[in-house]
């Protein structure tokens, strides 16, 4: 199969299993999807999804936010892992949002990724999921998944937003990154995977990675 018609392949068969394609975070605007990607850095998204809705509560939009000390924040967010960091990523990100925004998230990867915590993966969230701007968020699914589907030769998650973003369409960018991260989950994970589910990776998945994941 050439590497064309495995990307036809993927995008077929993404479709026919996730038509209709929830998005992982849980969250009512721009805002709050920032402040549950930012927290979901080196988590789970069930773990995010439990806590984000204490932490909005008390405070939903930046002029809430930073009446909250670093320390509130942080006790809110502890579950979460690296609550220092993100207690003052999210904070900082907050004041610049209310004296450089006007409170509003920025719809640029530059202004975005200026923020304090926002690297360039939460960015391409934040411009794709609340903007729908084009962009191609590669987490661990992702670069993991290109990498069995040999699709990509996986070297880092830069190079492998790069080649997903050659490979595929740029209509279709914004869904995909999202069927892909619910298809790895679901049936392709790091750990406990059974070939018989995949049906991706089995019928186009490279040798050497069926050859070292058969049961």
């Amino acid at each position: 199969m050439t590497k064309k018609e495995k990307v036809a392949f993927v995008m077929n068969e993404l479709d026919k299993l996730y038509p209709e394609i929830p998005i992982p975070l849980d969250h009512k605007d721009p805002y709050t999807l920032l402040i549950a990607v930012l927290l979901s850095a080196q988590s789970t998204d069930v773990r995010v999804n439990k806590i984000t809705p204490i932490l909005f509560k008390k405070a939903d939009t930046p002029q809430k936010m930073v009446l909250l000390s670093v320390d509130e924040i942080r006790d809110i967010i502890k579950p979460v892992g690296l609550s220092p960091m993100k207690s003052k990523g999210i904070h900082g990100l907050s004041q610049i949002l209310l004296k450089e925004h006007g409170g509003v998230v920025p719809q640029s990867f530059e202004a975005l990724e200026a923020l304090p915590a926002v690297g360039h993966k939460t960015a391409s969230v934040v411009m794709s999921q609340a903007f729908g701007v084009p962009a191609f968020p590669v987490d661990t699914h992702i670069h993991r998944l290109m990498y069995r589907w040999g699709l990509s030769n996986g070297k880092n998650v830069v190079q492998t937003e790069r080649d997903a973003k050659r490979l595929f369409p740029k209509e279709r960018w914004n869904d995909l990154h999202l069927q892909i991260i619910w298809y790895g989950r679901e049936y392709c994970p790091a750990r406990g995977w059974q070939i018989e589910k995949d049906i991706i990776t089995k019928s186009i998945g490279r040798k050497s990675v069926l050859k070292k994941l058969k049961p």
